[in-house]
């Protein structure tokens, strides 16, 4: 399983982003795609999971209201649609394959990481 994130970058505060992970054909059909971020200095900290099969989200309670995770099939993309950004939200964002939950350490596959500034 490949991940390539996109769509990171800086922006002011208030403003949206819409984060990108594209995975390869070879990932299964049923399979827990998830974000996480981590700023510096601080530990991984899980932000949304979407099960690919049944389209079932689950986003971490403190971030709901601003965050949204979604996927196109048809693209092989899962999405992180951020909104209302504030300067805490600044970290490196990665996408994670075939894990649980929001357990980072239970996922095996990662992408890169695209980073995400969000000024006052």
């Amino acid at each position: 399983v490949q991940l390539v994130e996109s769509g990171g970058g800086s922006v002011q505060a208030g403003g949206s982003l819409r984060l990108s992970c594209a995975f390869d054909a070879y990932t299964p059909a049923n399979v827990r795609m998830a974000w996480f971020r981590q700023a510096p200095g601080k530990e991984r900290e899980g932000v949304a999971v979407i099960y690919t099969q049944r389209g079932t989200t689950f986003v971490t309670p403190s971030l709901k209201d601003r965050f949204t995770i979604s996927q196109d099939n048809t693209k092989k993309t899962v999405y992180l649609q951020m909104n209302f950004l504030r300067p805490d939200d600044t970290a490196m964002y990665y996408c994670a394959a075939n894990g649980t939950g929001l357990l980072h350490r239970s996922y095996k596959r990662w992408g890169q990481g695209t980073q995400v500034t969000v000024s006052t």
